[in-house]
Formats: structure tokens, C-alpha cells, sequence
């Protein structure tokens, strides 16, 4: 008897890791929307000098920096530019990754070795420093961040999209539509493509989450768009300002939560879809 397929959203909310993390990641959205209505404070009005550095209390739920901004509006404002750069390095990182890889697979000879060897020259640049250099030289703007988060995220998806598809096409019913006279672009469409889908869910799971730290990462060192707040932005500010030694451990306490919760939730997201996509995870439990 064949087995049915599993409802994706029932079996997530009957794993822990799914809805506590779809419940965190759920709050972090609404914030993000709603962030004018949410925050009671302007996060990039910087006369407040009189308020400064003040501990958390009812008027300032997570205390003020040294300009008197208040560190809620900030969180609340700040959920916006690091969400936005975890989409949308998991959409692109995942559609280029995943086209390149099935394309290799499917078509191989030249096609294959050419975007192979790309891949292999993208995994093996110093990631980082490249990032550096490449924001010191267009600017530290909110797009030239996704660019290169892009540009050095979708090259291990590709290797593992493609070693699935190679795999795939050794099976029966792929090698029967050959004989039947389908296209390559039939096969690839109607049964190669399906078969990542699994993978290529998990994986842009995990690519907003690391491109969520990295964006923290990089704005700590300096290289975030003046013109939004971040997390790590607050984190910087608050290193360059000395934070710990005013003794304002909220200014780094609530930014470093955030940054926490929010790559925790989507990481969450993602193994709990893995189980559920991935059948022999799913067996091991069982």
C-alpha cells in the first residue's frame, strides 16, 4: 500500500523545533510590519541627549544609548533590514544555486565541467575579505549587501542540487521517459526539479539564517547602510562607544537576543522541515 504523503504544516506543528520556532519567527514578522505602529519611539532621532544611556524601565522598555535612542524602537525597526536580508538571500541564493546545479546534471559534458569549476572557484575564495573589499569599494548599501551574500551563498546548494539530480536520473521511471522519446527539458521539469525540492526548502532555510549572522557580522565591523537601523549596527555602536565599561549592558544584551532569536527561529524552521521532507530522517525517528 502506498504510503501518504504528509500534510508539510501538520507534521510542523507537531515538532518542537517547527512551532516554536514558526511562534518566534511569527512575532519577529509582525514586528517588522507593523514597526511604526509597534515602536513609541523615533530609532533615528539622536537629540534625545538629556535620556541617554538610561537602564530599562516603563518608559524605556529596553533602556536608551548614548544619543537618547531608545533601544525597543531600534529591536522593533531593526527586525525589518535583518528579516529582509535573510529573504532575500535565501530567494536568490536558492534560484541560482538550484538552477545551476540541476542545469550541471542535466545536460553534463561541457555544461556541467563549466559550472562545476565556477562552483569550485566560489567555494574556495576567502569569503570575508572579499565581502570587505567589495563593500569598501560600491559602498556600504543595503543591495550591495545582498549582492554579496548572493554572490558567495548559492555555490554549495548548486554542488548538492545536482549530485540529487544525477542520482535521480539513474532511477526507472526517468530513464523510461528517455526511452519514450522526452525531451531534456520535459524530464527536467516534470521529474528532475521536483525531486530537490526538499532540499532546496531546507537550504534557503538555513541561507536567511546565516545571511541573517552575516549581516550582523558585517555591521559590526562597520559595513551596514547608514540610512536603517540594524542589529548589528547597535552592536557596533555600542563597541565603539564602550558600552560595557558605562556600564549599559542592555545596549548590548537585547540587540545580541535578537540577532539570537531570529537566526534561531528560521534554523529551527529548518530542521523541522528537513525531517519532514527528508523520508529517511523521518524512518530513523520512527
Amino acid at each position: 500500500m502506498k504510503r501518504r504523503k504528509p500534510n508539510f504544516f501538520r507534521e510542523l506543528f507537531k515538532s518542537f523545533e517547527g512551532t516554536v520556532g514558526f511562534a518566534i519567527l511569527c512575532v519577529m514578522v509582525f514586528f517588522a510590519i507593523f514597526a511604526p505602529l509597534i515602536a513609541p519611539y523615533d530609532p533615528y532621532d539622536i537629540t534625545q541627549r538629556g535620556r541617554r544611556l538610561q537602564p530599562p524601565s516603563r518608559q524605556h522598555l529596553m533602556g536608551t544609548d548614548w544619543y537618547g535612542v531608545d533601544i525597543f524602537s531600534q529591536i522593533v525597526y531593526g527586525a525589518r533590514t535583518s528579516l529582509t536580508v535573510g529573504a532575500l538571500t535565501a530567494v536568490g541564493v536558492t534560484v541560482i544555486g538550484g538552477f545551476l546545479g540541476v542545469t550541471a546534471a542535466t545536460f553534463g559534458r561541457g555544461v556541467d565541467v563549466l559550472i562545476m569549476r565556477i562552483v569550485d572557484f566560489v567555494m574556495v575564495l576567502p569569503g570575508l575579505p572579499i565581502m570587505i573589499m567589495i563593500m569598501t569599494y560600491l559602498g556600504s548599501s543595503f543591495w550591495t549587501l545582498v549582492f554579496v551574500l548572493v554572490v558567495f551563498g548559492w555555490a554549495g546548494i548548486s554542488r548538492v542540487v545536482r549530485a540529487i539530480v544525477l542520482s535521480e536520473k539513474r532511477r526507472g521511471y526517468v530513464e523510461a521517459a528517455i526511452c519514450a522519446g522526452a525531451s531534456k527539458w520535459y524530464i527536467l521539469k516534470k521529474h528532475l526539479l521536483p525531486a530537490s525540492y526538499s532540499v532546496l526548502v531546507v537550504n534557503a532555510a538555513f541561507s536567511a539564517a546565516g545571511a541573517m549572522l552575516a549581516e550582523a557580522g558585517l555591521s559590526f565591523l562597520g559595513f551596514s547602510d547608514p540610512r536603517v537601523v540594524s542589529w548589528g549596527k547597535m552592536l557596533s555602536l555600542a563597541r565603539t562607544c564602550n558600552a560595557l565599561v558605562l556600564g549599559a549592558w542592555w545596549w548590548i544584551l537585547f540587540p545580541g537576543l535578537a540577532i539570537f532569536l531570529a537566526s534561531f527561529s528560521i534554523m529551527s524552521l529548518g530542521v523541522a522541515s528537513e525531517r519532514i521532507l527528508n523520508p529517511k530522517i523521518s524512518n530513523r525517528r520512527e
